[in-house]
């Protein structure tokens, strides 16, 4: 099976009778509670009707990969942004790039932070790439609108939010709707080989250990513009705010904690860490670290070290390697993906199949794949739901920053259990900014030991 799938088999329909029946026949009475009132595509049509809700550039980026597909009558029809000229600019350069594909009119683009309902009221398949600290609260109610659904990862920052997403990943299946999450290392094809070799062929033995890692030089920064109210700053600059991105260990290096996850198995049982603010260190950045690093024990004792860090002139590494009884296996993004003996020997080395020279030898864009397996699905009725594993992985990338926040080794289950919600359940631009400046303009910033900012 496709690691990207559900264990959930449905039989294959047609696309005529998928879009007549909707999604009650194929799942059965379990969800005859559940009926979608709308097909997630308009019965009777071939279109599908795409609402883009997040028009920065991963949102651009997602919605040029949606209609980059080969699948027949897909165009952008809706678009929601908390900020116009973010719309704006999305929708003018998708258009030149898609210029027979964006049928955007003026009355179907949303601004503010509650546009997303609307769209939700015009589209077939929604692109959930707002700050991560809003997915929980679009995920459901994109699958309470009965709406495929491709959401970038994390999908939450807090443990109430992971909960809410896992509770909802559970009701899309019982829908039968579609769940991609942008976790695309798992439609990569040297990942997707490299896995293949170390469970069916044995490469490299049991795993014993690993490492992971996401170090960078940094992220972009946005001046406050004049009259700007603190909620709107704080949301313009939501990578620095622990309450709309959840910090970097889960915005960036999910990727790699996720691999670790999906070559292991399953989640980790415990993590303890470090971190703090060495270079980032001006109030304007903010609440989050500028290095992370985690030691996660999984439950059959294997360690996995994990590092992140955004700074400058230092080591830069993005990538994964696991030690095991046999060897050990590295992995990156760019499809250099070998394993070794323990004497140094290549045991194994990933080809392209397509032979080629560019930067993943000429296979395909794991990120343009998550959008055509989703509308493959989509088109064949086949069972797909991410969402399982983005809120495992969310919840690891979580786990790791209770971890270095405090200073303390946190269990799964208890970071799980969590009340601690860093995102309000209702952000409009009259509402109170969840952190607040002090006199001196500094953030509330975690010191492990002091635990002045609540961690589980």
């Amino acid at each position: 099976m496709n690691p990207t799938e559900s264990n959930t088999s449905t039989p294959a329909a047609s696309r005529r009778d998928f879009l007549r029946t909707g999604s009650a026949a194929a799942v059965g009475a379990a969800a005859s509670a559940l009926t979608v009132e709308r097909s997630a595509w308009a019965a009777g049509s071939d279109e599908i009707k795409i609402g883009l809700i997040g028009c920065g550039g991963r949102g651009s980026g997602a919605a040029s990969q949606a209609l980059s597909t080969k699948q027949e009558g897909v165009k952008l029809y809706a678009m929601a942004d908390a900020f116009k000229d973010r719309l704006d600019g999305a929708r003018s350069n998708l258009s030149t790039k898609h210029p027979e594909k964006v049928d955007v009119s003026e009355d179907r683009q949303f601004v503010g932070p509650d546009g997303y309902k609307k769209v939700l009221e015009k589209c077939d398949l929604v692109i959930l790439t707002t700050p991560p600290g809003f997915r929980p609260y679009h995920f459901k109610a994109a699958v309470e609108a009965g709406k495929n659904i491709f959401m970038e990862k994390p999908v939450a920052v807090d443990a109430p939010g992971i909960r809410t997403v896992q509770e909802y990943a559970k009701i899309a299946e019982e829908k039968n709707l579609k769940v991609v999450v942008g976790l695309q290392r798992r439609y990569q094809n040297c990942y997707l080989e490299a896995l293949k070799q170390v469970k069916e062929q044995g490469i490299i033995g049991d795993i014993v250990a690993g490492q992971v890692y996401w170090n960078g030089g940094g992220i972009w920064f946005r001046d406050r513009l004049p009259g700007q109210s603190e909620i709107q700053y704080q949301v313009q600059n939501w990578y620095f705010f622990t309450w709309l991105c959840g910090d970097h260990i889960n915005e960036q290096h999910i990727h790699n904690i996720d691999v670790a996850n999906w070559f292991l198995g399953g989640h980790p049982v415990s993590a303890q860490g470090m971190g703090g603010r060495q270079q980032r260190v001006d109030k304007k950045f903010g609440q989050i670290y500028d290095h992370h690093y985690v030691e996660y024990t999984y439950a059959n004792g294997v360690r996995i070290n994990s590092q992140c860090r955004h700074q400058q002139g230092v080591y830069n590494a993005v990538r994964e390697e696991f030690t095991g009884t046999k060897g050990k296996l590295y992995l990156d993004n760019a499809g250099r993906c070998y394993a070794n003996d323990h004497k140094g020997e290549t045991i194994w080395k990933y080809r392209p199949a397509g032979g080629g020279s560019g930067k993943r030898g000429g296979d395909p864009d794991p990120y343009q794949t998550e959008h055509d397996t989703l509308q493959a699905a989509i088109r064949d009725n086949k069972p797909i739901n991410n969402a399982y594993y983005g809120a495992e992985s969310t919840m690891t990338a979580l786990l790791g920053r209770m971890a270095t926040y405090s200073g303390k080794e946190i269990k799964w289950e208890d970071a799980l259990a969590s009340k601690v919600q860093h995102m309000p359940p209702v952000i409009t631009w009259e509402t109170e900014a969840p952190v607040k400046p002090d006199a001196d303009g500094w953030y509330p910033i975690s010191i492990p030991g002091q635990n002045n900012v609540p961690v589980v």
